[in-house]
């Protein structure tokens, strides 16, 4: 009968392995030659081979090369071997089947090559590895499949997560599917992406919102509702939503608010409703930490984060710390957790706080903003265009005493400061007067500034010598000039030129600034048909009252402003922005 395949193998081996030792066996005895019996041949010595110098250099820089790969490896194999492997299975990723391995930072999958007849792989085919960083997933659902009016249960699909990927300056949501059917699979799986996702520890869990349903062309309410929102509830963010009503509404509501039970307050709605909303939440803290608003104090940094949801026509406090006008997102830093520390202005009159705010204007800014909210029944951006061509026709200088407190090196501060033993405040100013400059004159404009102020009229910033927390303000005074030579440093700003090449602009960088004017301001209405000599003819008038442009909202004084710096008061939601190369935002602040 014939023997089985295992036995023939087993024979066969044995056979092949007693030749061998036969032939071994054989090379053991010597040979005798028939010429010299007794005599033994003798062993002949295996040739010499020579090696050049360049082949001996190549030898060695194989062998360099060789370890050099095997320490290589060794490192990488490290690396994975300290990417500790918590769970790993099959899932069905994009319709292909991929072994998907959940690691400590990242989740890892690959596509599963299918074999060939023969037993191995399709050949020329390469394994490419994928991977998410887990630190960019912000939420994680069950799939199912639910018949219509179903709200609970269905047949599950699997496994759904979702990250936050960036393209350019935009932020933006994008899911990954995990198919698999198997119930305690996928809770498993679901178990530990919920673990991983409660271990986030600066990503906030509930948020106090405030929309304002007048902003620009009235489209706060729907931004927050259809885009907004629903990423809040997909990121497991609770929300409290105030709809103002009324100008004030959201200053009025954070004074009473308790703000114990929330992780950051957002506002959707432009640049006025972002101050007013960072004015009532410095407020707010000033309050609870017993500070004296009606004097020269310190303020205290704000209790919690603010978000910044653009909705307005200008936007520029959000485009300066998000680098663009993009409410998606300006959502996915809140639900990140990503934040920034910036310095907030301080604008007070014989010692009372007047207001908080980023950056400020006086003069052609305060008097556009306040001609263009006397027209608030015209649409925003004609009544934006209109304002600025009224004012720019009855073009005026303002009267001003500017006293400002430079910023030094800091370095040379604290070499000055020991050789003179004089005492910084908490501010980290020094109170010698002898440091002040004044100037004085007619100004068309001046700009006070702590932040870049970027929009799409200014690439660089209204203010490109100035970032978010560097502790510092930047002073623009623009000298009375003619209309036709002010329009050309307008438009500088939309170009990389330097706006401020004109011999009638001045920058300064400063600590600390006194704006006193000497004229009073009248409403341009009154005077349609009065010329003026812009270069001689100052802007007098009975009434004392100056308007300002606070962050894009109006504020009146009547005598001097003291106008402070104060370093990283504020925490808001994004991230530092240098430059911005390409912005959307539409810029009407000047």
């Amino acid at each position: 009968m014939f023997e089985t395949p295992r036995r023939s193998a087993t024979v066969l081996n044995a056979w092949s392995g007693s030749s061998e030792d036969l032939q071994q066996q054989a090379q053991l005895v010597s040979p005798v030659s028939t010429d010299n019996t007794g005599k033994k041949k003798k062993k002949m010595k295996p040739p010499q081979r020579s090696v050049s110098v360049p082949q001996l250099f190549a030898l060695e820089d194989a062998a360099d090369s060789e370890a050099e790969e095997r320490r290589t490896g060794e490192k990488c194999q490290t690396e994975r071997d300290a990417e500790e492997s918590i769970l790993r299975g099959i899932f069905k990723i994009e319709k292909k089947s991929c072994d998907v391995e959940l690691r400590a930072s990242r989740l890892v999958w690959t596509p599963i090559q299918p074999e060939t007849p023969t037993g191995g792989s399709k050949a020329g085919m390469l394994l490419n590895e994928e991977y998410v960083e887990l630190k960019e997933v912000f939420a994680v659902k069950l799939k199912r499949r639910r018949s219509v009016g179903q709200q609970k249960g269905g047949t599950l699909l699997g496994i759904t997560l979702f990250h936050c990927v960036k393209k350019g300056k935009k932020l933006k949501d994008h899911a990954i599917h995990l198919s698999n059917m198997s119930e305690d699979h996928c809770e498993v799986w679901f178990r530990h992406f919920k673990d991983i996702l409660n271990g986030f520890q600066n990503r906030p869990k509930s948020l106090k919102v405030f929309v304002n349903p007048n902003s620009h062309r009235k489209e706060a309410n729907q931004i927050y509702s259809e885009q907004i929102a629903p990423l809040f509830k997909l990121a497991d963010i609770k929300t409290a939503t105030t709809i103002t009503e009324y100008k004030g509404h959201a200053l009025s509501a954070l004074k009473e608010c308790d703000l114990k039970e929330f992780d950051g307050v957002i506002c959707v709605g432009g640049d006025g409703f972002a101050n007013e909303v960072a004015y009532g939440l410095l407020l707010r803290a000033q309050m609870d930490a017993g500070r004296d608003t009606d004097s020269i104090f310190t303020p205290v940094r704000a209790p919690l984060p603010l978000g910044i949801i653009p909705a307005g026509s200008t936007d520029i406090v959000a485009c300066s710390v998000q680098g663009i006008r993009h409410p998606v997102t300006a959502a996915m830093h809140i639900i990140m957790g990503h934040y920034q520390s910036v310095d907030v202005c301080t604008f007070s009159t014989h010692s009372r706080l007047l207001r908080f705010g980023f950056s400020a204007m006086f003069g052609f800014g305060g008097r556009t903003l306040a001609l263009a909210e006397k027209h608030r029944w015209m649409p925003s951006s004609q009544r934006r265009e209109f304002a600025v061509i009224k004012t720019l026709t009855n073009l005026k200088p303002e009267e001003c005493e500017l006293s400002f407190l430079p910023l030094k090196n800091p370095k040379q501060e604290a070499q000055k400061t020991t050789r003179s033993k004089l005492k910084r405040d908490s501010s980290n100013h020094f109170d010698n007067e002898d440091q002040w400059q004044s100037i004085q004159g007619l100004f068309l404009n001046i700009s006070i500034m702590a932040i870049p102020c970027l929009c799409s009229m200014a690439p660089r910033g209204l203010a490109p010598d100035t970032r978010l927390d560097n502790g510092s303000m930047s002073l623009i005074a623009v000298r009375n000039t003619s209309r036709a030579d002010f329009i050309k440093h307008l438009k500088r700003y939309g170009s990389l030129k330097n706006q401020f090449s004109f011999p009638f602009v001045e920058t300064y960088t400063v600590q600390e600034v006194k704006l006193k004017p000497r004229s009073g301001w009248a409403d341009d209405s009154s005077e349609e048909n009065v010329e003026f000599d812009t270069k001689r003819t100052p802007m007098i008038s009975s009434e004392k009252n100056y308007p300002w442009n606070i962050d894009g909202d109006l504020m009146e004084a009547s005598s001097e402003v003291y106008i402070r710096v104060h370093p990283r008061l504020i925490t808001l939601f994004g991230v530092t922005t240098e430059e911005s190369d390409d912005s959307t935002v539409k810029c009407s602040c000047i």
